[in-house]
């Protein structure tokens, strides 16, 4: 059931990644910053006595926030040069999660994050959690859908294909990738609620860069400006790891080995298959 709960987090967040790096061919690499910036939103409101509801809504909407601030900082930028500021923007929010210890408690971390159950309706916390979760993403994913066949969508996608043209055309090139940039921190700050809510215990290493590499992994083997693929590649990367504790392999070792082996298999589909399991279009 962790595992399931697990699976429909990382799709909420990896489809808000794929909004941007997909479909509007942004290359954006600080999606865990508004991930982390989500979680810590819920964590602490949900402490201070908060509903639930109000604290996922808040961390979505932070996380947008965040998103609007990114984008205002790298507009300007295109290719390398904005991959490299929103990795910076990402470690930018790690040390501030980690120093920040009157806020965030640094590397000792929130612990006591209350998990919240289906309202009205005896289950188990775990099964009551996974509904919530899984009917988040479902909605997620409905709305992604939606958006992406509209005529709207079809503007990220002109933009991701030849913005000179877009801009040609009288589009206003900054308000479409600030829209985009919003809705996919949304995504993340509500993929980091319901994160902080499972594990009842948050601190800053859940959102360095192995994580960003673990979810880029999962937008690029499923395929840019794919939501099918996305979900699928969600279960793979995440239960891949799950073999190992059927192997003759000690405990300690477990934990390092995740992330090579998200950073292996990113390299290979980047080499062998660049379209991933389902793209659109190639990734590099």
């Amino acid at each position: 059931m962790h595992l399931v709960i697990m699976i429909g987090i990382y799709v909420t967040l990896s489809v808000g990644l794929n909004l941007t790096m997909g479909f509007a061919g942004v290359p954006n690499l600080g999606h865990v910053a508004f991930f982390g910036i989500g979680a810590y939103t819920s964590a602490l409101l949900s402490l201070s006595n908060f509903p639930f509801l109000f604290a996922l809504v808040v961390s979505g909407l932070t996380g947008a926030t965040s998103g609007l601030l990114l984008i205002l900082l790298t507009h300007e930028l295109k290719g390398g040069y904005m991959a490299l500021a929103t990795l910076s923007f990402s470690s930018l929010v790690y040390v501030t999660l980690l120093n920040w210890e009157g806020l965030t408690r640094g590397t000792m971390g929130i612990p006591g994050i209350p998990k919240p159950g289906l309202w009205g309706v005896k289950l188990a916390p775990n099964t009551s959690y996974a509904l919530i979760v899984l009917t988040i993403m479902m909605i997620s994913l409905l709305f992604a859908r939606r958006l992406t066949a509209s005529p709207y969508g079809r503007l990220w996608i002109a933009l991701r294909d030849n913005e000179v043209a877009l801009s040609a055309l009288g589009k206003n090139i900054f308000r479409l990738k600030a829209q985009n940039m919003m809705i996919s921190a949304f995504f993340a700050g509500i993929a980091g609620s319901l994160f902080a809510h499972q594990l009842s215990y948050i601190d800053p290493s859940s959102f360095y860069l192995s994580e960003t590499v673990l979810i880029t992994s999962i937008v690029v083997l499923g395929g840019l400006a794919s939501l099918r693929g996305t979900v699928i590649a969600t279960i793979i990367i995440l239960l891949i790891p799950e073999a190992l504790y059927f192997l003759n392999i000690p405990a300690q070792y477990v934990g390092p080995a995740k992330p090579i082996i998200y950073a292996s298999l990113l390299l290979i589909i980047l080499i062998f298959r660049p379209n991933g399991l389902l793209g659109k279009y190639s990734s590099v």
